[in-house]
């Protein structure tokens, strides 16, 4: 009878063992973030079809942006997953989600960051290897001719309305591109922005003013960042450079954006082995930028645009996870 029962006792153990490896290795339903712009879109599909695919997830894709979604998940615990935060506009509380353990940083999904400043072709800087600086550039107003008037050079702005062209006007005083023979052009919106690049690139014309990255354009056409010459002052940046009609800005560096992906605590704490997914996945601007440059020109959505990725960049990708959930993955696409 004492056998019996050990026995009965050792076969209980073992299956309540086998149940809770099981239940760990089980992801469940998990509801993702899908941001209103595209590089968060594609992250989210991408995530989506890993975590389907490979670890057996039920996913859910739910509308979000910046804030809501912050807020819905530090005090409502959903959705599970924002694949890409960008976590400078919400910095303090989430510092302080983190410490009270109600939400988790998992990978800095933009591995060089969420990128702002003045660019200009690379044709440009092949053709004058001398322009590294933005005052470099500032010293050749007949490279990049104004439209309205091409006897004068143009800094193009950041679109109305975001705050972006705040700190571009400051900057364009601070640098005292007026008395340089420069003028700062207002495109209207960003879709002006990019058919002003997209104009330059088919004349083969320079241009010279605001952009960021990951986006579609900076994938389709080769541009070159300057340098200001100084780091990020976040002190001035705060106090002037991104406060309006500042009367004495100084020239300041654009500051580089922490773009992060974030997950609930009980989400980590449930799904140990697709947070070791969460945890590696990251990609660089200039991957990010191609993925968009497809998307734009195929006129694709952020599902396509992560099947697309999946299929181009085996390489990257298969990096993230084990070998086995990777020819999982595989098969499904």
């Amino acid at each position: 009878m004492k056998k019996l029962l050990a026995s009965t006792f050792i076969a209980l153990g073992a299956y309540a063992l086998a149940n809770s490896a099981q239940a760990a290795d089980s992801c469940g339903k998990v509801s993702i973030a899908e941001m209103n712009w595209a590089s968060a879109s594609v992250a989210a599909y991408v995530d989506k079809a890993i975590l389907e695919s490979g670890y057996g997830c039920d996913i859910n894709i739910v509308s979000g942006d910046t804030m809501p979604t912050f807020a819905s998940m530090n005090e409502k615990g959903e959705p599970d997953i924002a694949p890409e935060l960008w976590v400078n506009a919400v910095r303090t509380p989430l510092d302080e989600a983190i410490k009270d353990d109600r939400l988790v940083q998992a990978s800095k999904i933009l591995s060089d960051g969420g990128v702002e400043g003045w660019w200009v072709p690379k044709f440009i800087t092949d053709e004058h290897p001398d322009i590294k600086t933005v005052q470099d550039a500032l010293e050749h107003p007949d490279l990049f001719p104004a439209p309205e008037d091409p006897s004068k050079g143009a800094v193009y702005n950041c679109p109305s309305g975001w705050n972006c062209q705040i700190s571009t006007a400051n900057l364009y005083k601070a640098l005292g591109a007026q008395d340089k023979g420069f003028t700062l052009v207002d495109t209207g919106s960003a879709a002006g922005l990019d058919g002003s690049i997209a104009n330059a690139f088919e004349k083969k014309t320079g241009w010279f003013g605001y952009y960021w990255a990951p986006t579609s354009i900076l994938g389709k056409y080769d541009m070159v960042r300057l340098s200001f010459g100084v780091p990020n002052d976040k002190a001035e940046w705060d106090k002037c450079t991104a406060v309006p009609d500042c009367p004495e800005p100084k020239v300041n560096s654009y500051p580089t954006s922490d773009v992060f992906t974030v997950v609930t605590k009980k989400f980590s704490e449930e799904n140990s082995i697709a947070m070791g997914y969460l945890e590696k996945r990251a990609w660089d601007n200039q991957t990010v930028g191609k993925v968009l440059a497809w998307m734009d020109e195929n006129q694709a959505t952020g599902e396509d645009a992560a099947v697309y990725f999946l299929q181009n960049y085996e390489d990257m990708w298969t990096k993230w996870v084990s070998p086995e959930v990777a020819e999982k993955v595989k098969a499904d696409l």
